[in-house]
């Protein structure tokens, strides 16, 4: 996708974000993320809006944050961590709209750091908040029993990050020797060809022959792949010993969340927990 549509897709997310997190109590559970409520997923989403809009608007002095006061920092007059409950839903709103203003006031070549490859860090930060967002929204609509629905372009993009840039930072897989798998997205048409093996794993846009085989839309692809989905909606050919493998260990390395989630961060915690744990895992596997 283009870095203008995924801009455009994070305004839009958040108000389906927004309209899902107003319909019960912020005390209402969180099925998707065991031990959230949708006050802790409004929290959460609000800190990593915060965290990707400072490096955008380069007032980032390094990639992740150890304390919230380091966001507050950064924006004075908007991050303060916590308004009342009244008041938390627009909160959100309002550090969306100040990520999404960032974004596209952020030249095309801006230079920031960045933890995903990318065409630009831009395009990296405009692409990551996105799918954030939407896999989060789709938790928030879950939690207040609204069905969820996903533009397959984008929900097959959404896979592509995960295949092509999360899943290769795995410096090695348990396999004696290499082991292929194809995901292919049957609305969009997108086929991915992975090769997963002792030393690491490689991902490319591509079919061809593979060991196993994974095929469904790209709205329950998306969404079986962050765990959110129900596995029975995805048809599964070949080895799937080989697709149980693959799942734990990218969930034991960070590469993919799991089902369950951390404590929402408190003021005293990092405000981007998923994301450090994410890198920090990727170190320990070297």
């Amino acid at each position: 996708m283009e870095t203008a549509a995924d801009i455009t897709a994070i305004g839009q997310e958040a108000k389906l974000f927004a309209e899902s997190a107003e319909q019960g109590s912020l005390d209402v559970t969180i099925g998707t993320c065991p031990g959230w409520t949708m006050r802790d997923l409004v929290r959460h989403l609000s800190e990593i809006h915060f965290w990707a809009a400072t490096h955008v608007a380069r007032r980032a002095i390094k990639m992740w944050v150890d304390d919230l006061a380091e966001l507050s920092a950064s924006w004075p007059d908007l991050a303060v961590f916590w308004p009342d409950d009244g008041d938390l839903v627009d909160y959100y709103v309002q550090t969306n709209g100040n990520l999404v203003r960032e974004l596209e006031s952020a030249p095309a070549d801006v230079e920031a750091m960045t933890f995903l490859p990318g065409s630009t860090p831009r395009a990296m930060w405009a692409r990551r908040q996105a799918h954030e967002i939407s896999i989060h929204r789709f938790d928030a609509q879950n939690a207040a029993g609204i069905p969820s629905e996903f533009d397959p372009a984008f929900a097959s993009d959404g896979s592509d990050e995960l295949l092509t840039a999360f899943t290769p930072r795995k410096p090695s897989f348990p396999v004696e020797a290499a082991k292929t798998m194809v995901v292919h997205a049957t609305d969009s048409d997108d086929h991915w060809h992975l090769t997963l093996g002792p030393d690491g794993i490689a991902a490319r846009r591509s079919d061809g022959p593979a060991d196993v085989t994974l095929t469904g839309s790209a709205a329950d692809l998306y969404l079986t792949m962050w765990n959110r989905g129900d596995d029975s909606t995805i048809d599964v050919a070949g080895d799937r010993d080989l697709l149980e493998t693959c799942t734990t260990t990218a969930e034991s390395a960070g590469l993919v969340p799991t089902t369950s989630h951390a404590p929402a961060p408190t003021n005293s915690q990092s405000a981007n927990t998923t994301a450090r744990a994410i890198d920090d895992k990727k170190e320990t596997a070297k």
